[in-house]
């Protein structure tokens, strides 16, 4: 038996509202460009949008105009979608709460998670969304991915609760010294005063 290796996330389609509301929402406040629309080729009642969200991939909407936006939180029963979580940087997400406002969109406000931050409200057909920023950089050549399983490998060795930034700067550093060579014998920590 053999895995089917996936590559990353090809699209997500969610069920959308009208096809004016989903361009407001997904456009009109999340800034993906609108990159083309057609028939959904399976239900001609309805239209299907495509989004960019920043990476070249797709998010899409499936639309009707008999569908109103809904006040409701969508069900977070096992099996369903809890939240969509998008990457915003720093500087943008240091706009969210007051661009959120300016909408009169509903918001948790900032949570600080660590080795992010995020705000999370609901989207016009109430499915949670979460804006993500990183609070670091992965070092040159290595993803956040790479930074993070040693900031949790780091986390577990050292009995803590959650990763945290002294976590991700340690690992940070591992992997610095694991990918980069130098010609020093000796690489640790020095006081030079």
């Amino acid at each position: 038996m053999r895995k089917l290796q996936v590559q990353g996330v090809h699209h997500i389609t969610l069920t959308g509202a009208g096809r004016q509301i989903s361009l407001d929402f997904w456009e009109g406040v999340l800034g993906m460009p609108f990159i083309f629309d057609q028939p959904n080729l399976d239900n001609p009642d309805e239209g299907h949008l495509y989004f960019d969200p920043g990476d070249g991939r797709l998010i899409t909407i499936f639309t009707n105009e008999k569908r109103q936006p809904v006040h409701d939180r969508t069900p977070t029963d096992p099996g369903c979608v809890h939240h969509l979580a998008f990457a915003v940087s720093h500087a943008t997400f240091e706009q969210a709460v007051v661009r959120l406002d300016e909408r009169g969109i509903s918001h948790s406000g900032v949570k600080d998670r660590g080795f992010m931050n995020s705000i999370y409200f609901t989207e016009p057909m109430g499915l949670l969304i979460e804006l993500a920023s990183y609070v670091f950089e992965p070092p040159m050549g290595c993803s956040h991915a790479d930074v993070l399983i040693e900031a949790h490998r780091l986390r577990v060795a050292r009995g803590d609760h959650n990763i945290g930034r002294v976590h991700l700067a340690d690992a940070i550093e591992m992997l610095v010294e694991r990918r980069q060579d130098s010609l020093s014998s000796d690489r640790g920590p020095k006081n030079p005063y």
